[in-house]
């Protein structure tokens, strides 16, 4: 994994500044239409109560004649006739009424929908489907505007690059699905293991990102205790998770690209010294007279 190579190039920068004001876009939209329901309902309302108010007065005052006088119309108009005037308001109103309420509703689900495949279009654009951690893309705007950050303010910020070891031999030896589920395991003790500031990336393959903001470098030894002794249960077997660690503070004047790239070599630099520790320490006895004495010739 070579982050130097893998660096974001001006026209992927313009397509995630793209995506990413479409979505603001959506955003205001939903909060538009969501305004426009909640005016039309107010207003459907309002107009209810004032035309039952004002049915009640009409209906009243061309009454209240004939009660007092008894007389047979009111402005040369028979009562009966007006009583059915009015009641052919009501229902003409009425009708109205359900016609709006059948328009809001339709305008709710609409929205619901816009609201659900707004949801679903920025997990794909932002969520890693297997871990349920955030993706490489994600995470590269995100690592953008911590660096900024910590450039304007000063603020630490630390990233955490982690590496399975011989994961290629899991899915050979367990499976594929053995290999998924370590790597769903794995991600969840990670996420669980920082803080709520923090952020979790699964970048590909088995490579994860941490980017930890206001944390110094000292404290980094306390995510990585909270990552010891990771197992994982296939079908009985334990499956033992180990992992490659490398790490970079921001200094001053750095790019997101120059820390993933130090952490980068970092983490194969101390694999590669694990390997060769390793390897020694396996070198069976025999053989070292052998070396000891070929010195000596």
């Amino acid at each position: 994994m070579d982050f130097r190579e893998k660096a974001r190039s001006p026209e992927s920068q313009t397509e995630a500044a793209t995506d990413f004001s479409t979505e603001e876009s959506s955003d205001r939209d939903l909060v538009t239409s969501l305004r426009h329901i909640e005016r039309m309902d107010w207003w459907t309302w309002v107009s209810t109560l004032l035309v039952i108010l004002l049915l009640t007065g009409g209906i009243f005052a061309l009454a209240l004649p004939s009660f007092l006088q008894n007389a047979e119309s009111l402005f040369r108009i028979k009562l009966k006739d007006a009583v059915f005037c009015l009641i052919a308001l009501v229902v003409l109103f009425n009708i109205y009424s359900v016609h709006q309420q059948v328009l809001i509703k339709r305008l709710r689900r609409q929205l619901a929908e816009k609201h659900g495949h707004s949801q679903i279009l920025r997990n794909l654009a932002m969520i890693d489907p297997l871990t349920g951690l955030y993706n490489r893309r994600f995470a590269e705007q995100r690592l953008n505007s911590e660096v900024a950050r910590s450039s304007r303010r000063a603020h630490p910020l630390c990233i955490l690059l982690l590496d399975l070891n011989d994961f290629k031999q899991i899915n050979d030896v367990h499976g594929h699905p053995a290999g998924d589920l370590v790597l769903q395991e794995f991600g969840a003790r990670v996420n669980k293991a920082i803080r709520g500031s923090d952020l979790a990336v699964r970048l590909g393959g088995d490579e994860f990102l941490v980017i930890l903001p206001d944390c110094e470098e000292e404290q980094l030894q306390c995510v990585l205790a909270r990552l010891a002794d990771i197992n994982v249960n296939w079908q009985g077997v334990n499956i033992p998770v180990k992992f490659g660690v490398g790490w970079k503070a921001y200094e001053a004047g750095a790019t997101p690209e120059q820390m993933l790239a130090e952490a980068d070599e970092l983490l194969y630099a101390r694999k590669r010294a694990d390997k060769e520790a390793a390897r020694t320490s396996a070198e069976p006895a025999s053989r070292l007279p052998d070396k000891l004495t070929s010195e000596r010739k």
